[in-house]
């Protein structure tokens, strides 16, 4: 157990400052760009791993309670540290946005405490999302659920699979065409994956039990029911979220080249 926990730990930073490093020395990049494209390369790594593992235990399982596969607490384990590292890496990603605005430590306006706050304040959501992913669905996943429902579990992991769309939306925007080819693709892979993620679990179960999907509530575990009732008004609220920036995207102007922004 443990030993998977460090794994992940050394994983996710170590392809994060590898990246770094290459793009700053073999491409000439500076520490800002290389730091933000970086970190969508590790959250798209990390996505494709875990949509995968998701595939492989949602195929093995046939019976959706009783059937187990070894992936499914071996990679829980190995891809909890990535939360954590994540949240740091976005506050890097957030630094550089104010540098690129004149507002960082070149210009001398914000102290380390006050890019801190100002971060907390623009990314709030996904910070707390990734601490219940760590605080919450950690030990649910490992240890609440008692070895059941590997399945439902492989179906969690699938939710990544939007991720490196939403990765690739950010630094392809200086791409006209590229970027709404991945805006397309971003659009309908987190509707499919994420807002009818929850849904599908609670259909699922009441194939399974023989019950109607309303009933459901009433018979899941409370974890279960306190997980969806969180996390996914999160994914209707950011699948509006993409919607706006597709309705934009298709109605404006193509953009001058930017430096690159998380």
């Amino acid at each position: 157990m443990l030993a998977l926990i460090a794994a992940g730990s050394v994983f996710f930073p170590g392809v994060f400052l590898l990246s770094k490093q290459a793009l700053k020395h073999r491409m000439g990049w500076s520490e800002g760009d290389a730091a933000v494209v970086s970190t969508r390369l590790v959250s798209s790594i990390q996505a494709i791993m875990a949509s995968s593992a998701g595939f492989v235990i949602v195929s093995s399982c046939r019976d959706v309670m009783e059937d187990r596969h070894w992936l499914t607490n071996t990679y829980i384990l190995f891809a909890t540290p990535y939360f954590a590292y994540d949240i740091y890496a976005m506050f890097l990603c957030y630094r550089h946005k104010l540098q690129v605005k004149g507002h960082g430590e070149d210009g001398g306006v914000r102290s380390m405490g006050a890019a801190v706050a100002g971060y907390l304040r623009q990314e709030l959501l996904m910070v707390l999302h990734h601490i219940f992913m760590v605080a919450f669905c950690f030990p649910a996943s490992l240890f609440w659920r008692q070895g059941k429902g590997d399945y439902f579990q492989g179906i969690l992991f699938l939710a990544e699979f939007s991720t490196p769309f939403v990765s690739l939306g950010k630094v392809l925007i200086q791409h006209t065409l590229l970027h709404k080819v991945n805006g397309v693709l971003m659009l309908l892979t987190f509707f499919g994956c994420r807002v009818l993620l929850f849904p599908y679990l609670y259909y699922a179960y009441s194939r399974y039990a023989s019950i109607p999907v309303y009933a459901v509530p009433l018979v899941a575990p409370w974890q279960c029911n306190l997980g969806a009732a969180l996390l996914w008004p999160l994914q209707l609220y950011w699948f509006t979220l993409i919607c706006r920036g597709a309705l934009r995207l298709f109605t404006r102007r193509p953009l001058k080249q930017q430096p690159i922004q998380n």
